[in-house]
């Protein structure tokens, strides 16, 4: 047990039965347990994230990294967003939830461990295999520095824009996310960074 997750496990102030729970399941399995994006992660003898557990407002997940080359015999992993391409959760919203799961979410673990081992990688979409905006299409066009600027970011930096501006329902509110990221893509940020 990593002094780090007991900590985070002190700060929180909901699913803290469940986390602890999930966090005695996970550790049989054999994983070493760390804190990476303020979450328990729990990696394999040469370090290689298997899972992460993490806490939402409605429910609390274990994310398997790989979680799309997984089986799943039981049915119960989901893709966050469409845009999700690697990873995969298993939700729960109570202790009983979790207890409930654990000869399965165990067998998984087990089975994200082979596959880690394995070598198994996932076969990515291409940015260009996403649906651009019409919006974006038609400045990409236009603008020459802009084009080269969102071409220069990496593939996840341009799903995410790409995500971002086709989820606006009405043209003129994707014109208008187009021209507020502008200036971010043109320093080469992320929608997040």
């Amino acid at each position: 047990m990593n002094p780090k997750v007991d900590a985070f496990l002190k700060r929180q102030k909901t699913w803290r039965q469940e986390f602890v729970k999930l966090r005695h399941i996970i550790l049989d399995c054999g994983l070493t347990e760390e804190l990476k994006w303020g979450w328990p992660c729990y990696t394999d003898e040469e370090g290689k994230n298997i899972v992460l557990v993490h806490g939402f407002k409605e429910y609390c997940a274990v994310l398997f990294h790989k979680g799309a080359l997984l089986a799943d015999a039981g049915r119960v992993l989901i893709q966050q967003t469409p845009n999700v391409q690697s990873a995969r959760q298993i939700r729960f919203t109570s202790v009983k939830d979790v207890i409930k799961l654990e000869k399965t979410l165990k067998a998984y673990v087990r089975e994200a461990i082979e596959v880690e081992r394995a070598g198994l990688k996932i076969e990515r979409q291409k940015t260009s295999d996403f649906a651009m905006p019409e919006e974006l299409r038609v400045r990409l066009e236009e603008d020459r520095a802009l084009k080269r600027a969102f071409e220069a970011l990496t593939p996840g930096r341009q799903r995410a824009y790409i995500y971002y501006f086709s989820q606006a329902k009405q043209p003129k509110t994707r014109e208008s996310r187009v021209e507020k990221c502008i200036p971010r893509i043109l320093e080469g940020l992320g929608l997040d960074d």
